[in-house]
């Protein structure tokens, strides 16, 4: 298989399932440090920062410096700064609100004033939650997704992921919000940018077509499906693999 200057990696499903790293993933990412290529990861979870994402990678013996982790909760946090909406209501765990405010984005209570309602996965999401931000996006204040995924793997299944939280928002305010994770090419544009890399010399490798392998081709990526978490079989057309060992052939 073709070497690229930088390997885009998913990590939910592609690298590991829960705590256990995916057979063959240490390994992989090693031999291509080894061969010059840079490497970056990207994933659509927002309740881990960088550093934490780092962390697990490395517990598992995968090499990952927290520079090189994009979360979907970071990008957030960087598009709302950039904006200039530099108070948020989060629907979301101490990891988002700890990421966006590293950009300088203030997480509100209720009964103060804010720019926007952020939505990310949240396991303690209740109905008061849910109206306080209904109440605020119909008021007026912007509507961010950090993704819209439905579920996640785990090591033995799959669990509701932020995307059943931000549907739910959306039902009952009426308004769609902006996704800043894949499918979305925020977070894949931001990778290519940091590393100085072209698209078309990365390859984004991902376990969800309809999210990882989108937001790839959309940045004008190449792309390999890898088979080891939600895809099953690839559409016509579409590289795929049942191991990352694969990119070592």
């Amino acid at each position: 298989m073709r070497r690229y200057p930088l390997y885009i990696f998913d990590l939910d499903g592609t690298l590991y399932r829960g705590s256990q790293a995916i057979p063959g993933a240490a390994e992989t990412l090693l031999q291509l440090r080894k061969t010059g290529s840079q490497v970056r990861f990207l994933t659509n979870n927002s309740s881990q920062t960088p550093q934490a994402q780092a962390d697990k990678l490395s517990a598992m013996g995968i090499q990952a410096d927290p520079s090189e982790v994009l979360t979907s909760g970071l990008g957030t946090a960087i598009y709302l700064a950039e904006r200039g909406l530099n108070r948020a209501f989060v629907v979301g765990e101490p990891g988002l609100i700890a990421q966006l405010e590293s950009k300088g984005v203030r997480s509100v209570t209720g009964g103060e004033e804010c720019d926007a309602i952020v939505v990310g996965i949240c396991r303690q999401f209740t109905y008061d939650w849910l109206n306080e931000a209904m109440q605020r996006i119909v008021a007026g204040a912007a509507f961010v997704a950090t993704n819209t995924d439905a579920t996640y793997p785990m090591e033995h299944g799959f669990v509701p992921g932020a995307g059943s939280v931000v549907a739910a928002v959306q039902t009952c305010s009426g308004r769609k919000p902006v996704v800043i994770g894949k499918p979305n090419t925020f977070l894949v544009e931001m990778a290519l940018r940091l590393s100085g890399t072209r698209p078309e010399n990365a390859l984004v490798v991902g376990d969800r077509y309809e999210t990882d392998i989108v937001s790839g081709l959309d940045a004008g990526c190449d792309t390999l499906l890898v088979l080891t978490g939600v895809a099953r079989q690839a559409p016509a057309g579409q590289a795929s693999a049942q191991s990352l060992l694969e990119l070592l052939d």
